[in-house]
């Protein structure tokens, strides 16, 4: 069955007031931290495949994101990028949608319409993207979560995910129209974004999807095991100087002062001490790789 822009599978699912809970990726899926979470919660709830574009070729670049070709049984096989959803309807539970999203290269306004359509149909009541960026914390230390919502109950989420207002200002993502848009419909939206220590080069980042699902699991009263809280807190605690991933002492105790004066002592005074040159001069040679880091391909904030 077609739904707009979408190749939907049949027969159709019956879902009750479903959440869609989306991730962006390049843009803000920096550890792979939105990909890694919606992917436990699918295998818990034994989520199915709902749909995905029937022509991705007109919102994407094949160049940019590329086709993989493997041998499967001596025979090859290409999978071609693409939005793919998928279904949760537990009969005691929140019904979700959950939506692998890739930024769009092309004709994004329609993109952004597509996803809608399917909001519409399937009468989503909540619409919320979740993932993971780089900022100025330091790995010793608890992961900051923020975002912005719209809806009467969005103080009440914020304070069981104990995330905090998000005051970006800056670049973003034609995606983002199908928040502004979902909020004047009358749906009530969403954004968890988890900080992740701006030196760490991690492909998978288990801390920061643990960070996540342990908001989601409080969200929609989901088993804490789901989160893996364990793996990803040894993942952090097998950091090492010598794997090239952890700062200085000094530039790592900087960064930790930082954090504690922000996000836990606001009323702790400023340094008196300067810092030395060869340290202000790291923290900003980190600014600008995470300013820079992905421009060339996505204007993105971090590293995908």
């Amino acid at each position: 069955m077609r739904i707009g822009e979408f190749d939907i599978a049949e027969p159709l699912p019956e879902l009750r007031d479903p959440h869609m809970l989306a991730v962006l990726r390049p843009w803000i899926d920096v550890g792979n931290v939105g990909s890694l979470s919606l992917g436990r919660l699918e295998r818990h709830l034994r989520s199915k495949e709902l749909g995905r574009l029937y022509r991705p070729g007109r919102y994407y670049d094949f160049t940019r994101y590329r086709p993989r070709s493997y041998l499967v049984s001596g025979n090859r096989e290409v999978t071609i990028p693409n939005t793919i959803l998928r279904y949760a309807n537990p009969e005691d539970g929140q019904h979700l949608i959950t939506a692998h999203l890739l930024e769009p290269h092309l004709y994004g306004e329609d993109y952004s319409d597509a996803l809608l359509e399917i909001i519409r149909y399937f009468g989503v009541k909540q619409y919320a993207l979740i993932g993971g960026m780089y900022d100025m914390v330091p790995h010793t230390r608890p992961l900051v979560v923020s975002g912005l919502g719209t809806g009467e109950n969005v103080d009440r989420d914020y304070n069981i995910a104990n995330a905090r207002p998000s005051s970006y200002e800056g670049p973003t993502t034609i995606t983002y129209t199908i928040t502004e848009t979902a909020t004047k419909m009358g749906l009530e939206t969403r954004a968890f974004v988890v900080h992740l220590p701006q030196y760490l080069n991690l492909d998978d980042d288990y801390r920061g999807a643990a960070r996540m699902m342990e908001l989601l699991c409080r969200l929609y009263d989901l088993p804490e095991r789901i989160a893996q809280t364990e793996r990803g807190q040894k993942q952090y605690d097998e950091l090492s100087p010598q794997d090239g991933q952890i700062p200085a002492g000094d530039v790592l105790s900087r960064i930790e002062e930082m954090y504690d004066s922000e996000y836990e002592t606001d009323s702790l005074p400023e340094p008196e001490t300067p810092l030395p040159s060869s340290i202000e001069e790291f923290l900003q040679g980190l600014t600008v790789d995470l300013d820079d880091g992905d421009s060339n391909d996505d204007d993105s904030p971090g590293r995908a």
